[in-house]
């Protein structure tokens, strides 16, 4: 059976429990029970070296989970909305200088279909795609996210785990054992898990906040949302579908609702206030496009399904020449690719960017798409037998474009189009232009393991082996596994040592990844120590 994606269970949580080291100064005070919620951002035991350290170990599990995706695409469009939202609770004062600081605030996504979306600690989010397919605005995402984001703002995952530690170790034991025995028939693995130290497993158990901690989050989330621009409707009509699904017996596909049980109270609340905004002349024009919202809703449904007949019906959907609904289109053209049938998904992607009323984002998505399709393995733009209908194949001409879309993108300024467009250039044999390219992003993008892995293939492709392992190495430092870059960097020396060696000449890149090498090797051990109890 297929394991609940990015599940966060009590175990993850074992390794601070039962690990002293992990908890801050102020861990070994006796704490006074705790009966409402103390001042606002108060953490309790846990401080903020102690909750990074946490979370970029269960990050570290995430990265290596088949169901993380990295897909700039999406990442772009979740950025949009992720940075005006983490600007205005800096502005409001919710994330003080230190907290942003020393935080990750990173969003990753889960291939899982379910609507969810939770925080962990350290600043680390989880965004199924299941959520990103379902909601019908860029608000109403927004509203998840700014919610999400006051979890951590206010550390109410710190004063969880702090009142969580004033229980006995024993008692501590019994919920995890507890957690093992109700998610033993999911995953075999979590027994593995919990003996090697308490990791990010298989367990449906999400963080479940008190219900004081989640109407903080409503009311903080709220002024978030709406001072970075957001239209405040946005949480009304996500507690709408949160409702309408809680009426309808959640069928195990809405997790949201049980890691955040609404309540009369909380629903009348948000919808006051949202009353109260739009009374008081709420903000008319979308911060987010409406258009590229629906393209990357109907992204996400078609990377979240597995079903080739499904992916088959939105290709069928889309295939008489008076469909003109854009998402339509979108869906259609990725589903025909998923199906290897990418000629017929770039014919398709054709009909996309020739439909009028395209606003800029959209227009920027449906070419990515094209740019997608054209790059897929398999794709020649050379239509095969089943697919030499003129109704599927696209035009000479505008095939012929394709590489001046490609490079048109390699200059541009967002993630996906860089990382697209140095993809092109590998492919039409210019790897000098993606890799200098990919040099200039990596050194304002540093964390971008995506980036570092097509840097060593441009590398790889130029005959510059140690470039391309270092770059490697990069990627398994952005992703935290130290001891992996550590692994690589140790073969890059090696080869560079071999005698006779051609690498041997790069004296310039062998002095790198001996500093390198030096740091990362210093990192490993300061790990170690952290671990130690």
């Amino acid at each position: 059976m297929k394991k609940p994606a990015f599940a966060f269970s009590l175990i993850a949580l074992a390794a601070i429990f039962l690990n002293p080291s992990m908890a801050g100064a102020d861990s070994a005070r006796p704490q006074s029970p705790v009966s409402s919620l103390p001042r606002m951002g108060e953490a309790g035991a846990l401080d903020l070296a102690a909750e990074r350290r946490l979370g970029d170990r269960i990050a570290q599990q995430i990265y290596r989970d088949p169901d993380y995706l990295d897909d700039p695409v999406l990442g772009d469009y979740l950025q949009a909305i992720w940075q005006p939202l983490l600007a205005a609770a800096r502005q409001r004062g919710d994330v003080p200088p230190e907290l942003a600081e020393r935080f990750a605030w990173e969003l990753m996504i889960s291939r899982d279909r379910t609507i969810n979306a939770f925080a962990l600690p350290g600043a680390y989010f989880g965004v199924h795609l299941g959520l990103l397919a379902s909601v019908d605005t860029p608000d109403e995402l927004a509203s998840v996210l700014a919610h999400e984001l006051t979890h951590v703002a206010q550390r109410h995952i710190a004063r969880l785990i702090a009142r969580q530690d004033q229980q006995t170790p024993w008692m501590v034991g019994a919920m995890i054992l507890g957690a093992l025995a109700a998610n033993a028939s999911k995953n075999t693995d979590v027994l593995q898990a919990a003996v090697v130290g308490g990791q990010a497993v298989a367990a449906q158990t999400q963080l479940n906040f008190s219900r004081d901690m989640e109407r903080e989050a409503d009311r903080i989330g709220y002024g978030v949302l709406t001072e970075a621009g957001f239209d405040g409707q946005g949480f009304a009509g996500m507690f709408d579908k949160l409702q309408h699904a809680s009426r309808l017996n959640d069928d195990g596909s809405f997790p949201y609702l049980r890691s955040h049980p609404l309540t009369t109270e909380r629903m009348a609340d948000m919808k006051a206030r949202s009353a109260w905004g739009r009374d008081a002349g709420a903000m008319t024009v979308p911060l987010v496009s409406v258009q590229w919202h629906r393209l990357m809703a109907a992204r996400a449904r078609v990377l979240a399904e597995t079903d080739a007949r499904r992916w088959q019906a939105w290709v069928q959907e889309a295939t008489p020449a008076q469909v003109s609904d854009a998402a339509v289109l979108y869906a259609a053209a990725l589903s025909a690719s998923r199906l290897k049938q990418h000629n017929q998904g770039l014919a398709l992607a054709q009909r996309l960017l020739a439909q009028p009323g395209l606003d800029e984002p959209a227009r920027r998505a449906a070419s990515l798409l094209a740019l997608e399709i054209w790059l897929s393995p398999g794709a020649d733009g050379t239509p095969s037998a089943a697919q030499a209908s003129p109704a599927s194949t696209p035009g000479r001409a505008w095939l012929n474009g394709l590489p001046a879309l490609a490079a048109q993108a390699l200059a541009g300024a967002d993630r996906a189009s860089v990382l697209l467009g140095a993809q092109a250039a590998i492919r039409q044999g210019q790897p000098a232009q993606a890799s200098q390219r990919l040099q200039v992003w990596v050194a304002e993008h540093a964390a971008d393991a995506l980036a570092w892995q097509t840097l060593a293939q441009a590398w790889s492709t130029q005959g510059q082996p140690l470039r391309a392992i270092r770059a490697e190495a990069e990627s398994r430092v952005a992703q935290l596994d130290v001891d992996g870059a550590v692994d690589r960097l140790r073969s890059a020396r090696e080869l560079g040592a071999a005698k006779g060696g051609a690498a041997a000449a790069d004296h310039l890149e062998l002095s790198i990844i001996d500093a390198r090498y030096r740091q990362l090797t210093q990192r490993q051990r300061e790990l170690l120590l952290e671990q130690k109890p």
